[in-house]
């Protein structure tokens, strides 16, 4: 393994038992697509099955199963709103449900395992764009700062797991993500999911107008959920380093520009406005990903490509005429 984590021979992945905890999420259930097309033995577990605030039941769920690779996709996760209404519940289930997870993968011998954190993690002051190195090194957003020390703490029980106990324990931070299977829930959704769901309802009741929260000048970078599952996979054959590796397109893009976009996938005839009573959040979140394109990943979907078939696949499940 080289100094920068990335391993001069890959991790195989071959008959390798990989559990995907959270796979009927936007993220889990993008991994289930992509590890479909490897030589591996994929275990899930439905909520209802295992409740993964309980300890105990997470910890003989991974010592019966033993997998040898543990990818973490299950979180608390939602939109600016639902992290303003419930920030005693974002910072403890995400907490609860790492420290479940990473114990049980430690008491089962697990071999390998990627923790996702978010972008949304870093200082609200750090320099765009914005490298891992940046972490912990300012103060956070408050919109979401208990999510975000939640998954800071998720980092650092990563790190911590790999310095006392020698585990290979691995963690990303995606930018913001779209695609099929996202929340797509007036409370919990994230922009693009709620852009779609107000461009299809407005395009459905003929409406005049759209209303989208802050002032439509912050820029975000948006990535598509499958070319992240792409990334993940690569990190697992190719990295071992308690730094975290950064996962996103390098493009960042308004939010107004991102509304127009959906404005034209959806056929929505009628006129945007932005409410600035709302809250923007950061002005600007887009980040380094050199470290991984210059270990040979990149994404391959476009931004309007790939909103295009989100938005396709959301109304087939509502039965929208798209």
């Amino acid at each position: 393994m080289g100094a920068d984590g990335w391993l001069k021979s890959p991790f195989s992945l071959l008959n390798k038992k990989i559990f995907v905890f959270g796979h009927t999420g936007l993220v889990g259930s993008a991994l289930l697509r992509r590890l479909h097309s490897e030589s591996c033995t994929i275990i899930t577990i439905s909520r209802r099955d295992l409740d993964l605030m309980d300890q105990s039941g997470v910890y003989n769920f991974c010592c019966t199963q033993k997998p040898d690779i543990v990818i973490m996709a299950a979180a608390r996760v939602g939109g600016i709103a639902d992290n303003i209404n419930h920030p005693a519940d974002f910072i403890h289930s995400n907490l609860v449900i790492q420290s479940n997870i990473m114990e049980g993968s430690y008491r089962a011998n697990v071999q390998k395992l990627l923790f996702l954190g978010s972008s949304c993690i870093y200082p609200k002051n750090a320099s765009n764009p914005i490298s891992e190195n940046a972490l912990f090194n300012g103060p956070l957003e408050t919109s979401n700062a208990p999510y975000a020390m939640a998954k800071l703490a998720g980092i650092v029980m990563a790190q911590s797991y790999r310095k006392e106990f020698g585990c290979d324990y691995i963690s990303s931070m995606p930018c913001n993500l779209y695609g099929s299977h996202d929340h797509f829930d007036p409370e919990r959704s994230h922009v693009i999911p709620a852009l779609i769901m107000k461009m299809a309802r407005a395009k459905i009741d003929e409406s005049d107008n759209v209303e989208i929260w802050g002032s439509g000048k912050p820029r975000r970078e948006f990535m598509h959920v499958d070319d992240l599952a792409d990334a993940l996979v690569f990190m697992l054959k190719n990295y071992s380093h308690e730094m975290p590796l950064n996962i996103g397109t390098g493009q960042d893009i308004t939010i107004a520009e991102l509304a127009k976009m959906l404005q034209e996938i959806s056929g929505f005839q009628g006129s945007i406005t932005f409410n600035t009573n709302k809250p923007d959040g950061i002005l600007q979140k887009l980040m380094d990903t050199s470290r991984i394109q210059q270990a040979g990943w990149k994404p391959e979907i476009s931004l309007y490509n790939g909103l295009r078939q989100t938005y396709d696949w959301y109304c087939q499940q509502k039965e929208i005429s798209g």
